[in-house]
């Protein structure tokens, strides 16, 4: 019998994350639109993005090791029906009642709280649910669903937006949250509780962080590649304020043309995708390709406001193209190391050093972006980033090598 990606679970936990997915895109938009109308202020725009450093600090840090311990499929299916939920009752409350931004700043923090935790749980389960030696595809898979649901829902959500307003679109995003619960709760999963005999305490999940911590201090490899993919990350997400002041002030450019940005790095991306689905990169080629994606990268980013702009435009199509061919082998690797009864805390690292990494160098790129050319800027940014790899990729290739270049095997 052939072996087949599309196995019940699988299906079921796409159909989910695609109805989860399509209902936050609308709600995110037609949010932050009326964040904007109502305050009149980028500021208070800003506050908000701001605010959400803390839950994504916080919430993976104190619910992995419980989440370690439980059954994660409850996680996953409650954290969706809560999230419907609230939104539901977001939209009732905006029916009857004027926006008020200081309860909208709650609500969003009680949100991202619990987006944590529902990513948590979720990447911490989506392992399971893929059948084994299938561990690239679908994350592929999982890649692809964002993007492209990202394309196609923003002009629905403005249309929407226009036609039945911000209380309508929130009722719609409930509902479609309470579907995908709904799916999950039909996952079919045997999940092992894991009993010492202690009862859940404060000592109990001090100790399991220490566990975690003391397994990761003997993972060169993992740490090698936290390391770097958390500066890599960091930086690209500190570029969007450098290259939009670019495209706002540089003659000939303008805002629309940044826009195209996105489009270009989709069509890569979308393509890459296709490509990753079908085909295989040989286990012992993995971290070569890996390295010769993250080299380049880097260099492009460096030249990327050097370039005209069709180039701009093809560079950016580049990226997409290797970047979800490395970002998939990457997660699926790693994925595959952990061992299951350290996935959500692992996880939980992961996260919490990407959040930080985020925040430190948003404010770094932000602040040489005053003071420098722009473009010099990110070429600087692509320099220490390079220095970043060389420093943990190419120096720690035994380790990181050993975790790209693992056969599959079953799931744990």
């Amino acid at each position: 019998m052939k072996k087949t990606l599309w196995t019940r679970n699988f299906t079921l936990v796409t159909g989910a994350t695609v109805l989860g997915a399509a209902g936050g895109i609308a709600g995110n938009f037609a949010l932050s639109f009326l964040v904007f109308e109502e305050t009149g202020s980028t500021l208070a725009a800003a506050i908000l993005l701001a605010s959400s450093i803390i839950p994504n600090f916080l919430v993976p840090l104190i619910a992995s090791p419980i989440m370690d311990r439980l059954p994660r499929k409850p996680f996953l299916v409650f954290g969706d029906l809560i999230n419907g939920v609230l939104f539901a009752l977001a939209g009732l409350y905006l029916t009857f009642y004027s926006f008020s931004y200081i309860a909208y700043l709650l609500f969003s923090l009680v949100l991202t709280s619990l987006g944590a935790f529902d990513s948590l749980a979720y990447n911490s389960i989506y392992p399971k649910l893929i059948p084994a030696g299938m561990e690239e595809k679908g994350y592929t898979v999982s890649g692809m669903i964002y993007p492209v649901l990202q394309v196609l829902m923003a002009p629905v959500a403005a249309v929407l937006y226009k036609a039945i307003g911000v209380a309508n679109i929130l009722l719609i995003q409930g509902g479609l949250s309470i579907a995908a619960a709904l799916i999950e709760s039909r996952i079919k999963i045997e999940e092992k509780r894991v009993n010492d005999g202690q009862k859940f305490s404060l000592k109990v999940w001090s100790k399991d962080i220490r566990a975690a911590g003391a397994y990761l201090k003997k993972e060169k490899g993992l740490l090698n590649i936290y390391g770097y993919m958390a500066v890599t990350n960091g930086i690209a997400g500190a570029y969007s304020p450098i290259l939009v002041a670019f495209f706002s002030t540089a003659a000939g450019f303008t805002m629309a043309m940044y826009s195209f940005f996105s489009v270009a790095e989709f069509a890569g991306r979308s393509l890459g995708g296709l490509v990753k689905y079908f085909t295989k990169i040989p286990e012992k080629r993995r971290y070569s390709f890996a390295f010769f994606v993250y080299q380049l990268y880097e260099l492009m980013d460096m030249i990327l406001l050097w370039l005209p702009y069709p180039l701009m435009l093809a560079n950016r199509a580049i990226c997409g193209f290797l970047g979800i061919n490395s970002a998939t082998m990457r997660q699926a690797a790693v994925q595959r190391h952990i061992p299951e009864e350290y996935r959500a805390r692992i996880n939980a690292f992961e996260s919490v050093l990407y959040s930080l990494a985020y925040s430190v160098l948003a404010l770094l790129v932000g602040l040489l972006g005053e003071v420098l050319d722009y473009r010099l800027c990110i070429t600087i940014c692509g320099l220490f980033t390079t220095t970043v790899l060389w420093l943990t990729v190419v120096r720690g290739k035994k380790h990181v090598a050993a975790i790209y270049n693992k056969p599959s095997e079953e799931n744990s």
